[in-house]
Parts: structure tokens; sequence; C-alpha cells
């Protein structure tokens, strides 16, 4: 384990039994109220746009917004969120996508992406792998070119990575930390 990895998971709290019996709750709020850590995770993300030739990175509602815009501006890319449907204003893409009990849909502004754009996608857990593979076929729906996806934290158990590397077509998938 690296140092930065070994900093990060030290300030990830685990929550038993939420938001149900049986579940360990993986909660990144202590690592984000401390500047060292969210410093490091904000630099460990730039790096990773900056490798990938990312000229955007893409933020998924919600805290992939909160990691997503400060590693943007540290690798001095742009940044663009993908909202929950209904979320934005104006002309928008929308990608729906399949959850365990139903379905979700998310959108993002039509305009944002554009074909020179590589993007990369940033969020906070990699679990089941829709939200980001639906974030992947929407990026590639708005013309642009997905250079990567990367998280602070894989879920392997839950297996994500499986679901998403068809979906990637070689682009590259970095966690940060894998549980």
């Amino acid at each position: 384990m690296t140092d930065i990895q070994a900093l990060l998971l030290s300030r990830i709290r685990e929550v038993e039994d939420y938001p149900e019996p049986g579940v360990k709750f993986k909660d990144i709020t202590p690592l984000l109220a401390d500047p060292a850590a969210f410093g490091a995770l904000t630099d460990a993300l730039a790096d990773i746009a900056v490798r990938t030739g990312a000229t955007k990175i893409v933020g998924l509602e919600a805290r992939g917004f909160i990691l997503g815009a400060p590693a943007a501006v540290r690798a001095g890319i742009g940044f663009v969120p993908v909202r929950k449907a209904g979320k934005l204003p104006g002309a928008t893409l929308s990608q729906a996508y399949d959850l365990e009990y139903g379905s979700a849909e998310i959108e993002v502004h039509a305009e944002d992406l554009a074909p020179e754009d590589r993007v990369l996608v940033v969020d906070d857990v990699l679990a089941t792998g829709g939200t980001a593979e639906a974030s992947v076929q929407l990026v590639r729906r708005a013309g642009a070119e997905v250079a990567g996806l990367a998280v602070l934290m894989e879920l392997a158990f839950l297996r994500g990575r499986a679901r998403l590397e068809p979906a990637l077509a070689g682009a590259p998938l970095t966690a940060l930390l894998v549980v």
C-alpha cells in the first residue's frame, strides 16, 4: 500500500448497518474534512487526468462533483457535471440505466462536450457500475472521447469493473483504493 492509499483509507469511516442492516457504508466525509487527505486525493485525480490526456472531467452527481471539480482545476481542464434527470436547464442529452430495483436517468448539457474533448469520468465509488456505464455512454453520445474513468474507491465484491470494461473499450479504469 502506498503512502497516499494509507492516508486516504485512514480517513474513510466505516459505518455498520447503514443505510440498512448488514451494510458497511464507506463514509468519505472525514477524508473531505481533512485538507491534507483531500489535497492528496485531488492531486491524484488531477494526475490521472493529465496522464490520460483528458481535456475535461465529468463528475457524477453528487460526490463526483466534490472530487472532480477541484481535480479539474488542479489539472487545468474543464469540469462538466452529470446530473440526475430534470436538474439541468436548457438542452440536455440523457441516458437511462437500470438499477437493482427500477431505473434512473442522468443528463448532461448538450453543448458542454464536443468531439475534440477527451473526458475523464470521476466518481467517489465504483459499486455495480450502472451509473458509471451510463455516463460513459452519455459522453460518447455527446460526441466526445472517453479518456478513462477514475474513482476513489472500488467495491470489488460488487463486480462493477467487469460490467464496465466492455463499455470503456480499452480506456483505463483507475481505482485509488480497492476494498
